[in-house]
């Protein structure tokens, strides 16, 4: 048996984010056609390192892709210099079951969210959009930044971190990049940077919110990420009564989603009120951005659907491009 094994380098060649956003584009249709078999997400809490791990299977019969991602998030590790979230994405042969490819799956999973957050704020976000406030400043945030600067002409980036220094660098590090801008600049005032944005990411971990949605302009489209546990919260209730809401899982983001369970607990929207999803809005099924002044909110908490289609992309493409290492078990 022949398994391919792809590491983050591989996988980042393989796996472009022009081609990842169209890929999850199509990955929430299928899923919001009943068309992806995406099970709830297992998982481990491991209680002395405040870590979690998760389980994440998948099955499209319409791709043929089979997989199962197996991610550590571990808090605790950026103290140690080490990242916050350890990833392997398991591909399977949906005919057979056997082992077919290995992939790093920490990128995987980065470049799979920001592709996300690309098809959101290309389908949502106003086509004029030029202005992007980016909350965070980890591995996910850099793949949000390029996502939405390969699908909207962003000419200015506020970045908000609570680490000055680290925001600092990350701005410097960033500026120019690829379709991103020379204009990425640090916030002096981040509650003129949310005024100002045309579109924001939050990608961050907090338990609280991180701005205030009294201070959206009417026309912003914002796309959270960061939050993945009922406990974590990175947009207020306001944000949520403001805003037409679409996720990537209603199943999933109805059970993890703090951003949205906290409203609805709060009784700051009704009981019964439930988010759009985004791949209705792809099937056409049902309307997008209703007017150039509706404040759009994408709230994600991340489904194997996406790891399915990200996973069978990036390993076409390698297999095209000979990446990888072939080993024989």
């Amino acid at each position: 048996m022949n398994v391919r094994v792809l590491s983050a380098a591989d996988v980042r060649a393989a796996l472009p984010m022009a081609a990842a956003i169209e890929a999850m584009k199509e990955a929430y249709r299928l899923l919001s056609l009943g068309l992806a078999d995406v099970p709830l997400r297992s998982r481990i809490e491991i209680a002395d390192q405040s870590a979690t791990s998760f389980v994440m299977p998948a099955y499209v019969a319409e791709t043929g892709s089979m997989v199962v991602k197996i991610v550590n998030i571990f808090p605790k590790n950026s103290a140690r210099r080490l990242p916050t979230l350890h990833a392997l994405v398991i591909v399977l042969h949906p005919e057979t079951g056997e082992l077919r490819a290995l992939l790093e799956g920490s990128s995987l999973t980065a470049i799979r969210t920001g592709a996300g957050s690309g098809a959101a704020t290309d389908l949502l976000a106003r086509s004029d959009s030029q202005v992007l406030t980016l909350f965070g400043t980890g591995e996910q945030a850099r793949t949000q930044l390029e996502a939405v600067c390969t699908v909207r002409p962003v000419a200015r980036v506020w970045v908000i971190a609570r680490d000055q220094a680290r925001a600092e660098s990350f701005a410097r590090s960033m500026a120019g990049q690829g379709t991103i801008p020379d204009q990425v600049r640090v916030a002096d005032d981040p509650v003129l940077a949310v005024r100002e944005a045309d579109i924001i990411c939050t990608a961050t971990t907090s338990a609280t919110p991180v701005f205030d949605g009294r201070d959206l302009t009417p026309g912003v489209h914002v796309n959270a990420i960061g939050g993945y546990t009922p406990q974590m919260q990175e947009v207020d209730a306001t944000t949520v009564e403001r805003s037409h809401v679409f996720v990537d899982s209603r199943l999933a983001a109805m059970a993890e989603a703090g951003d949205l369970i906290e409203p609805i607990r709060q009784g700051s929207v009704p009981q019964d009120w439930m988010p759009d999803e985004i791949g209705d809005l792809v099937a056409g099924r049902i309307p997008g951005r209703r007017s150039a002044h509706e404040i759009t909110l994408f709230k994600s908490v991340g489904v194997a659907v996406q790891d399915a289609a990200a996973a069978s992309l990036a390993l076409e493409r390698a297999e095209e491009a000979g990446l990888g290492t072939v080993l024989s078990l």
